[in-house]
């Protein structure tokens, strides 16, 4: 008699499931629309020399996604991405260990997500403002400036994104469609508009990927080794890059979760390997060192309009608002899967028993609206911030790190479990591949954190953005009060009514 297949036991997230590879992989491009902050920071930081850190660090998040693909098929009813197949991976081994695993790693992922809401309303309101000439008049809570109009839009929009977002999946994917339509449509034209003006393209550019200075790759830059100054760069790109890993979020909520998954996240790979490749290598060839070398194309609007205007040879307000339209609504995307990707987090590890039960309840939609609550309400708080380097250095305590439990729990089940029912299955050395990128992980979070986040940054007057990365490991390590009160006060409780009524009962 054949044995029966080994299945792996675990607590499902419980949510409707209402939508299919589709709405994840669109959902999921809140992570690959990322590309209008991060290429514009790399080409004018390292100029052809960002070229192939940026595709390498990308080529370990399309990894990433075919690992998750992988994982999403052997666990279809969990959710909140891949923070939940953490836990599932460590409990038969070290089942007292896998309890924190599980809670850290939501907790980190959170940390990680969170904060794009608040970045991306922030960059929607300085466009608007610029377009609607709106005063620029405002406080200055920490370091860097904030308007009052800033303050205004960002404040608004988050709690606008509130709403779709708690009309559930099936309205949530609607309406992240018509953004990616807007948004990912013209991103995708302008990555390959330049094929059909070679004469705006200059490829020697490329050669050597050297610094815009015009020295070699392996140059020191920026006041480090080409080493060190990679790795601090790897540590911003990770927050960027491998964010197209979204798409596992909603998994649990499609209705074929084991072909859905495997889909969605094959898709959001391949596609994020092709726009942070082509994006980066397009400014590069058209634009060219020199002109890159000026600090004002760091701003998104002002490098997409600038390269946008070369292609077509020409420019003026209808350019600029067009491109701003499209940098709008890219940003819009991204802040919604913020609120509702991670939220999906903070609900699986509520149902498994590492966090308060408040983030369990789910409303007639069928999704976590308290979670989702809670993201709005701490993105408003951390709007207060006002910059973008600063979350870029909070928030990416948290992200990078989240994953090195999962890659460590895909060696785990791949060693240990090799018989469990896997409806898609990667090659065996992939497990090996996935301890070599968590281990890469650790050192670029580690490490290339700690000297990016001392790296003095014009906008901050040269100051740098140390206080913003500790401040990231306080919140991390406020995973632990959550935990405790958790068990020790509500799990507790639950148990003393539970004696109560049995011994109550005849």
């Amino acid at each position: 008699m054949a044995s029966p297949p080994d299945e792996l036991s675990y607590a499902g997230g419980g949510l409707r499931q209402e939508t299919d590879w589709r709405g994840a992989f669109v959902i999921g491009l809140a992570g690959t629309i990322l590309v209008t902050g991060i290429a514009p920071v790399m080409v004018t930081s390292l100029g052809a020399s960002g070229v192939p850190v940026t595709v390498f660090i990308t080529i370990t998040g399309w990894i990433l996604c075919l690992l998750l693909a992988e994982l999403s098929a052997m666990m279809p009813e969990r959710t909140g991405g891949a923070p939940s197949y953490a836990y599932p991976a460590f409990k038969d081994r070290w089942p007292g260990l896998a309890k924190h695993v599980n809670g850290f790693t939501a907790w980190a992922y959170w940390l990680g997500w969170f904060p794009v809401a608040p970045l991306n309303m922030i960059l929607a309101s300085f466009y608007i403002a610029d377009r609607f000439h709106l005063s620029t008049n405002g406080i200055t809570p920490i370091h860097t400036p904030i308007a009052w109009w800033t303050l205004a839009i960002s404040l608004v929009g988050i709690g606008l994104l509130f709403i779709p977002a708690y009309l559930g999946i099936r309205f949530g994917t609607v309406f992240a469609t018509t953004l990616a339509l807007l948004s990912m449509l013209p991103m995708t034209f302008l990555a390959v508009a330049w094929v059909a003006r070679p004469s705006v393209v200059d490829w020697g550019e490329l050669a050597g990927f050297k610094h815009l200075d015009g020295s070699g790759f392996l140059a020191p830059a920026l006041g480090h080794s080409w080493f060190a100054i990679y790795l601090a760069f790897a540590f911003l790109l990770t927050w960027n890059v491998i964010a197209m890993e979204a798409a596992a979020c909603y998994i649990g909520e499609c209705k074929n979760p084991e072909r859905d998954g495997k889909i969605a996240l094959n898709l959001e790979g391949g596609y994020g390997l092709f726009i942070y490749t082509l994006v980066p290598v397009a400014f590069i060839i058209v634009l060219g060192a020199k002109q890159l070398a000026d600090p004002a194309l760091v701003d998104p609007k002002s490098m997409f309009v600038t390269f946008a205007g070369k292609i077509f040879s020409t420019g003026g307000e209808l350019l600029n608002w067009l491109i701003a339209i499209m940098l709008i609504v890219a940003l819009v995307l991204s802040a919604l899967n913020a609120i509702m990707g991670c939220a999906r987090s903070l609900h699986q590890m509520s149902i498994d028993g590492q966090f308060p039960r408040f983030f369990q309840h789910t409303n007639v939609h069928g999704v976590p609206d308290r979670s989702m609550l809670f993201n709005t309400v701490c993105s408003m708080v951390l709007v207060f911030t006002g910059g973008a380097v600063e979350i870029y250095s909070f928030s990416n305590v948290g992200y990078t790190i989240s994953f090195i439990p999962v890659l460590v729990g895909y060696f785990l089940l791949r060693q240990y479990r090799p018989e469990a029912r896997r409806p898609f299955r990667l090659p065996e050395f992939m497990k090996y591949v996935a301890l070599f990128l968590a281990v890469l992980y650790f050192v670029v979070w580690l490490f290339g954190g700690i000297i990016y986040t001392g790296l003095p940054i014009a906008a901050l007057g040269g100051a740098n953005t140390r206080i913003y990365f500790f401040l990231g490991w306080l919140v991390l390590l406020s995973y632990l009060p959550l935990y405790w009160y958790r068990t020790a006060v509500e799990d507790r409780r639950g148990a003393g009514a539970g004696e109560a009524q049995a011994t109550a009962a005849p």
